[in-house]
C-alpha cells in the first residue's frame, strides 16, 4: 500500500509540474506575440514621421510615459525599442485576429516557438549570421535561456566557424549542462512574465535569508528616524541581466539611498563588485539631483560569523565620506545583530525539528 501511495504522489507531482510549465509557456507565447504586435504598431506609426531617427526616439519616450503608469516598468524606452527591433528582425510573423465566440475581445492566433527571454537574448547578438545560427540551434536543440546565454558568452558560433570538424563540435557543444536546466518555478517567476502579468516578484531563495531580511528591516527602522523604508527585493536590469537588491532605504539626514545586500556565506570581491554595480545604477536611475550619492551595505551572514561592510566608492570628497560613516550605524553593531538573529533562528529550527 505504501509503495502504491508513493507512486501515486509522484504521479500527482509530475502532473502539477507539467501543468505549471505549460501555463508558463502559454503566458510566454501570448506575451511574445503581444510584444511583436506592439513593435509592429510602433514601426507602422513611425513611418508617418519625417525624420525617423529623432522622431522615433521622441515617440518611444512619449509612449513609455503613457504606458508605464498603468502597465509598469516593462514598457520602458529600452523595452519598447526591443519590441520594435523584434518586429523588424522577425518580420515574417503574421498574427490573425479573430473575434472570440465568448466575447468581443481580440484573440491572438500566432504564437512564437521561443520565450520572450530567448528573443531578448538573441536581440543582443549584433551579427545577423550569428543571431540566425543561435536561433536555429535553440529551436533544433530545445535550448533553455541559460543554455543559449552560455553558448553566446562562450562564442560558440565563432568557434564553430573556425573549427575544422564542425559537425562534431555542434554535437558536443549542444549537449546541455546541469546548470542549463530550468524548473517550472523558474519559468513562472521569469521577470518578463511577472512584468507582463503585473505581478510582484518578492520571493527569496531561502527561508533563512528571508527571515534575516525581515528582521534587518525592522532593526534599522528601530534605530531612529533617519531610515525610511523604500523597497524589499527591488529588481533592476542591467543589459540582459536581472538583479535583486534585498533592501532599499532612504537616509533622511544624509539625503541618500542606502542599498543593502545580504549574502549567506563569506564576503568576496565579487560581492563588492556587484554592490558597486548597484550603486552606479542607483546613481544614474534612482537618485534625484538634490540628493547625495547612494551608499551600499554588504552583509555576509556566515554560519559562525557575520560581516558588514559599507561601499562608499564614488563619493565626491573625503569630508562627505566621513559624514556618511558618522551618520550610518556602526558595521560591528549590525554584524552582531545579524549573528544574534541567526542563533535565534537556529534555535527555532531545532525546536521545530524536535
Amino acid at each position: 500500500m505504501m509503495r502504491n501511495y508513493r507512486s501515486f504522489v509522484v504521479d500527482i507531482r509530475n502532473l502539477l509540474e507539467q501543468a505549471r510549465r505549460q501555463a508558463a509557456r502559454s503566458v510566454n507565447a501570448i506575451l511574445t506575440t503581444t510584444y511583436w504586435e506592439v513593435g509592429r504598431r510602433i514601426v507602422k506609426f513611425e513611418q508617418k514621421g519625417r525624420s525617423r531617427a529623432s522622431y522615433g526616439e521622441r515617440l518611444l519616450r512619449r509612449l513609455s510615459g503613457d504606458l508605464s503608469p498603468r502597465f509598469g516598468r516593462g514598457f520602458s524606452v529600452d523595452n519598447l525599442e526591443l519590441m520594435r527591433r523584434f518586429c523588424l528582425i522577425w518580420p515574417g510573423a503574421e498574427i490573425s485576429e479573430t473575434p472570440s465566440r465568448k466575447s468581443c475581445s481580440t484573440e491572438f492566433r500566432q504564437s512564437f516557438p521561443l520565450s520572450w527571454s530567448h528573443y531578448v537574448r538573441l536581440l543582443s547578438v549584433k551579427d545577423c549570421h550569428a543571431r540566425n545560427f543561435y536561433h536555429q540551434e535553440t529551436l533544433h536543440g530545445g535550448w533553455s535561456v541559460r543554455q543559449l546565454d552560455r553558448q553566446i558568452q562562450s562564442m560558440f558560433y565563432e568557434r564553430i566557424t573556425l573549427s575544422r570538424n564542425k559537425a562534431a563540435m555542434l554535437t558536443k557543444g549542444a549537449i546541455p549542462k546541469p546548470e542549463d536546466a530550468t524548473t517550472p518555478d523558474n519559468e513562472i517567476k521569469d521577470p518578463y512574465v511577472l512584468e507582463f502579468l503585473g505581478l510582484k516578484d518578492e520571493y527569496s531563495e531561502s527561508e533563512l535569508e528571508e527571515a534575516l531580511i525581515k528582521h534587518l528591516e525592522s532593526f534599522l527602522l528601530e534605530l531612529g528616524g533617519d531610515f525610511t523604508f523604500v523597497a524589499r527585493q527591488k529588481r533592476l536590469r542591467v543589459g540582459n541581466a536581472w538583479y535583486r537588491i534585498d533592501l532599499v532605504f532612504y537616509h533622511r539626514r544624509l539625503r541618500c539611498l542606502v542599498l543593502i545586500d545580504l549574502k549567506i556565506g563569506p564576503f568576496t570581491h565579487a560581492d563588492a563588485g556587484q554592490m558597486h554595480l548597484y550603486l552606479n545604477y542607483a546613481r544614474e536611475n534612482w537618485t534625484h539631483k538634490e540628493e547625495n550619492q547612494p551608499v551600499g551595505l554588504i552583509l555576509c551572514a556566515e554560519k559562525n560569523a557575520a560581516v558588514a561592510r559599507y561601499a562608499l566608492g564614488g563619493l565626491p570628497n573625503k569630508i562627505l565620506a566621513s559624514e556618511y560613516r558618522m551618520a550610518l550605524p556602526d558595521t560591528k553593531t549590525i554584524a552582531r545583530e545579524i549573528r544574534r538573529t541567526q542563533l535565534e533562528l537556529d534555535q527555532v529550527s531545532r525546536r521545530k525539528g524536535n
